[in-house]
């Protein structure tokens, strides 16, 4: 190890739930629910178990929209049915009390007032525990959905996604903290001067304000950003507070926390402000042979027409079946204007390993390009311990493979992190901010507090 786990303290863990588990085949295992995806009593037993675990926060993505071009696909594939992420979080946050409540939803396809209602009303109704997993979305598929004949090209919706964030933050900011004083006796339900407008006017948005729910618990819900583009990294540098990226190698990881780090220089930040949370798929089991079996078992159920499109879908669009199934990955694949990060990584990794189409396939099926982890609980820990202290990441966003997948995480991976140091017993604060060590961020309306001279 580079540097003592002390030195940098304990790690951030977040669960993101997926109703089956994050490998495409996953639907087909024994344990797994018929359905998963629209079973609220799934999604219960998972989010408790992620906060008994004592987990940083559960984590939903999402997109807009179902294909019908590739029915062979859709049918095999649980992609058609799955509950919208911040309807399932309004329900978990009256099932649980403690654990953060981070939601995907896309700038591309809806509206900055709208967007600052939905997540100041969770936080709201949560106490403190939501956020806003910003996506700018990939696919002309979803913006057919939206009115749009094609999506927004890759740098205006970066644009556009800046735009929307700078927007919604200002609208979180319309009441000051202790604007509403309840005051029955004099009949003053609200200080008048505390409540402020935003009247934003820019290239993408005209937004007056203000909105109509008090000042978040914890400031303002927490911002996450995923995505990984040069675009990517300026947006999250700029306003996010978490960033969800996928790097295989440490060497990678380092590069990508190292920029994104420095780059919130230039936007008047520190370090701190941001925490990167690389995706983690790890399939564990009390041997590495168990652990082989159960990864092998997930591997055996993906059907070729799924690992074709699949493998497509994650190379922006490319269509690869005219290929050989065991025939190298082309060299050259048409420019895409969907997840150009994404796809390069999955280029990296067919060069650098020699991959067919089916091995490339095999290997993303469960992680899409998210670094995959196969081994005992101490594998498993040294892996996340050595990128932690090595600067790679501030935490972990874990991918279950399987239904069982985070059970197994539990009960088998986090003794061990918890013998190293390197992640708590028992929370320390209620809100999400408090499980990340964010700063509550202090209204733009506040008056600055001037320090005496000495």
């Amino acid at each position: 190890m580079s540097k003592p786990a002390s030195a940098r303290g304990q790690f951030s863990l977040g669960a993101f739930l997926h109703p089956s588990g994050h490998h495409v085949a996953a639907w087909r295992h024994p344990d797994a629910l018929p359905d998963g995806g629209v079973n609220i009593e799934n999604y219960t037993r998972l989010a408790r178990l992620a906060e008994a675990a004592k987990f940083d926060l559960v984590f939903l993505a999402d997109t807009a929209g179902v294909s019908d071009r590739n029915l062979a696909y859709i049918s095999r594939t649980t992609r058609a049915s799955l509950f919208e992420p911040l309807t399932l979080l309004s329900a978990l946050s009256a099932v649980t009390e403690t654990i953060g409540l981070i939601a995907t939803v896309s700038t591309s396809f809806n509206e900055p007032f709208n967007m600052a209602r939905y997540f100041a009303s969770l936080d709201q109704i949560s106490g403190g525990r939501s956020g806003w997993n910003l996506v700018t979305s990939g696919s002309d598929l979803e913006a057919a959905n939206f009115s749009l004949p094609a999506h927004y090209r890759h740098a205006e919706r970066y644009r556009r996604a800046g735009e929307f964030a700078d927007v919604v933050k200002g609208l979180w900011d319309s009441w000051d903290d202790d604007a509403f004083l309840f005051d029955k006796e004099n009949g003053v339900y609200s200080d008048p001067a505390k409540l402020h407008a935003l009247n934003h006017r820019g290239e993408h948005f005209a937004v007056r304000g203000p909105l109509g729910v008090p000042r978040s618990p914890q400031g303002q819900p927490v911002l996450v950003q995923a995505g990984s583009s040069a675009d990517g990294r300026d947006l999250a540098a700029r306003t996010a507070e978490v960033i969800f990226t996928a790097q295989q190698t440490l060497a990678e990881a380092q590069e990508f926390y190292g920029d994104v780090k420095e780059r919130l220089r230039s936007f008047g930040r520190a370090p701190e402000d941001l925490k990167i949370l690389p995706g983690v798929f790890p399939v564990v089991g009390r041997s590495e042979d168990e652990a082989r079996e159960k990864f092998e078992l997930l591997q055996s159920l993906v059907h070729p027409v799924v690992g074709l499109a699949y493998i497509a879908q994650h190379l922006g669009g490319a269509d690869l079946s005219g290929y050989p199934l065991d025939g190298p990955v082309p060299d050259v694949l048409p420019e895409t204007n969907g997840g150009k990060s994404r796809q390069q990584l999955l280029l990296d990794l067919a060069r650098r390993e020699n991959l067919t189409i089916r091995q490339l396939y095999l290997r993303i099926a469960g992680a899409r390009g998210h670094w995959q982890l196969v081994g005992t609980p101490k594998q498993i820990a040294d892996e996340l311990e050595e990128r932690f202290v090595s600067f790679g990441a501030d935490g972990f966003n874990v991918m279950p493979p399987s239904p069982t997948g985070l059970d197994d995480f539990v009960e088998l991976v986090l003794p061990e992190l918890r013998r190293r140091g390197l992640f708590r017993h028992e929370y320390a604060g209620r809100t999400l901010r408090d499980h990340l060590g964010l700063r509550r961020p202090a209204s733009r309306y506040a008056t600055p507090v001037v320090q005496a001279a000495e």
